[in-house]
């Protein structure tokens, strides 16, 4: 590469993203830990194929919530072609108006995850609509010229195909030098449809039959809010202009609300606009999706702690709603518990697990007896099953075997049960045990569940419920425990459809009966004098007081009970079952240290104590010292944390030279003095400047020569 310049300068070529090396993780970074197991290899494509398949799980779930808002967008963009492409009266009148065809797409406050969503629905289009799309950026677009390069350059890249590689060169050279602007995007888009409709009658292929005659020309904003309100405005009146030459179609992708659209634009512009709102799914209950085929499902053996889950949900809920965050957080805790659980080689399909527990090597087996839940489970042991438990290894590969199955089944019967409990809890009033099922998964793996103060006081509400919310309740139980992969639920749903059957004898037996008992209340409704009125508003509470249950009343109550009893038995928290440790990943420590990043804090440590992440050794020091070798801007840091409000620039200097001038000292003699306090000058400047704009320290208005302190309290 050779390049022309009239001055000096340094000139970086960045390679393509094609031609980048990308680095492939290996077993051997499973086997940097000084705790190695042998089954490293093993581990590591373990770990690989669980993520694999939860990465192709997710990118289903997405593709499967985002189908009916594309569809609708679709639909949208044949209308406003198929308007332009007949001719129709209403276009004309439309043409007239200067309207652009325009979605308006709120997606949410989630912005990370937008840009996955824009590449799905640029992928969508492509393959139905029109090969003509273009995705622009607020930060590539601050001018009206620079937004209409990148769109002249997106759109021109992609008419690019197979087919017309060999006029590739003269297409860029000619995009090159072509001017950006609406006329010059119109005759590339005349000459592109003329190409197409005579290669299309010449070759009859069929790929582009997907396509019409003259697609559209769709321009994605991603990210509207962030664009100035004079390139949106000067855009859209140029775009009214011509568009009866050019079918344009403008998706505005939104975070906040709709009415920015009436801030940023004024009405003579957005009155050319011919608007329709789409609206996306709400980013929680995306998660609920996820949490749901993730988590609450026995396909995947890995699962979350309490704890670890926790700190998911409220990064998540406090911190930017992404749920792409979530999952990378989710891959993060997969990665972590392979890597640091020499065990995590049985995390893995039953059949599968049960074949690898035959090859465990001893050392794995005393990993395995060193395991807590495990202890738990040997003392609970007769005396001579607890030497066979610890000295045999074969005995106690039968038993893990045997450990591992009863695991599996609980895990089957957790999520069903889960379920119908949240059937139960879900439409109480204030939801005690939470409105979203991940809530009440939380609350059950905390602790026993039907200990806390809000079981029970979710029981009491129950035992309140009307027949007709019961009896829908109980006929969602039903579907879900014959649903249910658990083999033990057969009498439970025989139970459940016994009390349905029981609720439809009540209401048969409620038309037949009839009271002609004159009622209390009936009396009361007599002229009566204060005498007769206290004796009979006593009489009606004593009744009261004694009455019996009715019918009903003794099934509903025997209907929570039973609900009570299958949640005692099978929503005992995981943290309780044996070989928990194997499938559950619990360090919560470790996801915060990676997730919750505290940069104040890692600043500090930085620049007070670099040997924290250098590792020179050289940079060891005391914890009052500064040491000679450090960075500038270390040794300038540690200086400004012993002065006040106000830092002397001139003392500062001296202090560092001093400093500095210690390493330097018996070199000094070597190079004249000037030279040697120019160098310890400029590079005091250069370490002020880069604390500067690290916020520790300002320029002070009330002394030139001072600058202000920023930090307190050791930062």
């Amino acid at each position: 590469m050779s390049t022309c310049s009239v001055s000096k300068g340094c000139f970086v070529f960045k390679p393509s993203p094609k031609k980048r090396r990308v680095t492939r993780r290996t077993a051997n970074d499973f086997g940097e830990r000084k705790d190695d197991s042998e089954d490293t290899e093993l581990r590591f494509v373990a770990c690989q194929s669980l993520w694999n398949e939860i990465k192709s799980e997710t990118e289903q779930i997405q593709e499967d919530l985002n189908k009916q808002l594309f569809d609708n967008l679709v639909s949208f963009l044949r209308r406003s072609h198929s308007e332009f492409q007949e001719k129709t009266t209403e276009w004309t009148c439309r043409m007239k108006s200067r309207e652009i065809p325009t979605a308006a797409l709120v997606l949410g406050v989630n912005v990370t995850d937008h840009d996955l969503t824009f590449r799905s629905l640029s992928e969508v289009l492509q393959n139905n609509i029109t090969p003509y799309i273009a995705l622009l950026e607020a930060k590539d677009c601050p001018g009206i010229k620079n937004l209409m390069q990148k769109l002249l350059g997106q759109l021109m890249n992609c008419y690019i195909d197979v087919d017309s590689l060999e006029d590739e060169d003269c297409v860029q050279g000619s995009q090159n030098r072509i001017r950006c602007s609406m006329t010059s995007l119109i005759n590339w888009y005349e000459s592109v449809t003329k190409k197409t409709d005579s290669e299309t009658l010449r070759k009859k292929r069929t790929s582009s039959s997907r396509h019409w005659q003259s697609p559209p020309v769709v321009v994605i904003f991603k990210d509207m809010e962030s664009f100035t309100t004079k390139v949106l405005q000067d855009f859209i009146v140029i775009s009214s202009q011509h568009i009866h030459e050019l079918p344009l179609v403008l998706i505005f992708g939104i975070a906040t609300s709709p009415m920015i659209m009436h801030s940023l634009l004024p009405h003579s512009v957005s009155s050319l606009l011919c608007i329709e709102l789409f609206q996306s799914l709400s980013s929680k209950e995306h998660l609920s999706t996820i949490i749901d085929k993730l988590l609450l499902t026995t396909r995947f053996p890995f699962k979350l702690g309490e704890k670890v889950l926790q700190v998911l949900i409220n990064i998540f809920l406090y911190h930017d709603f992404s749920v792409q965050n979530f999952i990378k957080g989710f891959q993060l805790c997969i990665v972590e518990h392979f890597y640091s659980q020499p065990l995590s080689v049985l995390c893995c399909q039953l059949v599968d697990a049960k074949k690898r527990v035959n090859s465990l090597s001893h050392n794995q087996c005393e990993n395995v007896r060193r395991l807590p839940s495990f202890r738990r489970y040997v003392e609970r042991q007769v005396s001579e099953k607890q030497v066979a438990l610890l000295t045999t290894d074969s005995y106690l590969k039968e038993i893990i075997q045997k450990l591992l199955e009863d695991l599996h089944v609980y895990h089957e019967n957790y999520i069903s049960v889960l379920r119908c409990l949240h059937v139960f809890t879900s439409s109480l009033p204030k939801y005690p045990l939470g409105k979203q099922i991940r809530e009440l998964h939380c609350a059950c793996l905390e602790n026993q569940v039907w200990e806390t103060e809000e079981y029970e006081s979710s029981l009491q509400l129950a035992r309140m419920l009307n027949k007709s919310d019961l009896v829908t309740m109980l006929q969602q139980c039903v579907e879900i425990f014959v649903s249910s992969p658990g083999k033990e639920f057969d009498k439970t749903v025989e139970k459940l459809k016994e009390f349905l059957t029981q609720f439809q004898k009540l209401e048969a037996e409620a038309f037949q009966e009839q009271d002609v008992s004159v009622s209390p209340q009936k009396e009361l409704q007599k002229k009566t004098d204060l005498y007769h009125l206290q004796k009979t508003l006593l009489e009606l509470k004593e009744s009261r007081r004694s009455k019996k249950l009715t019918k009903f009343e003794m099934l509903r109550f025997e209907v929570v009970d039973y609900i009570d009893s299958l949640v005692r038995n099978y929503l005992v928290p995981a943290d309780h079952k044996t070989l928990h440790e194997i499938a559950y990943f619990n360090t919560a420590s470790v996801l915060r240290e990676h997730l919750n990043a505290a940069p104040r804090i890692a600043l500090h440590t930085a620049l007070n104590n670099p040997y924290w992440y250098l590792k020179n050794q050289a940079l060891k020091s005391d914890g009052g010292s500064i040491s000679n070798k450090a960075p500038d801007i270390c040794i300038v840091y540690k200086l400004h944390l012993e002065c006040g409000r106000l830092i002397n620039l001139v003392d500062w200097l001296e202090a560092f030279s001093t400093v500095v001038m210690a390493v330097d000292g018996p070199n000094a003699d070597a190079a004249p003095s000037d030279q040697v306090d120019d160098i310890i000058h400029a590079r005091f400047i250069r370490a002020v400047s880069e604390l500067e704009l690290l916020g520790f320290i300002k320029p002070s208005k009330q002394k030139t020569d001072h600058v202000a302190r920023l930090t307190w309290g050791g930062c």
